[in-house]
């Protein structure tokens, strides 16, 4: 599955990193720990959070991930979004919980 299916078949916003919709997702990481995510990530993965500082997007490059998913309706700061369009990593935006939306990634991934 692509992000840009993933997109639409959970309606999720698209704040940045539109030409990155075309990657391929393998699985999913939930955490706000950005340290976790450096640690455990996998290349792939769509990382679920509601970290929205610029470093998520640091760490979505580093770990070479899919899309990251921002939770409970927040909204990206300015130079997290330029970043994500610097790193064509799409990042997106839920007004769901992270246990919500786990789920439904979960289920759209290995179901």
């Amino acid at each position: 599955m692509t992000a840009a299916e993933m997109v639409n078949k959970l309606d999720l916003q698209v704040f940045s990193g539109e030409k990155g919709l075309d990657r391929e997702i393998s699985g999913g990481y939930m955490s706000d720990l950005l340290s976790d995510v450096m640690g455990n990530a996998d290349e792939g993965q769509v990382w679920i959070t509601l970290q929205t500082h610029k470093n998520v997007m640091a760490i979505a490059s580093l770990k070479e991930l899919a899309a990251v998913i921002l939770v409970n309706g927040h909204k990206p700061d300015d130079d997290t979004a330029a970043q994500s369009n610097e790193e064509d990593i799409p990042l997106l935006g839920t007004s769901m919980s992270a246990f919500d939306i786990t789920g439904k990634l979960y289920e759209l991934i290995y179901k």
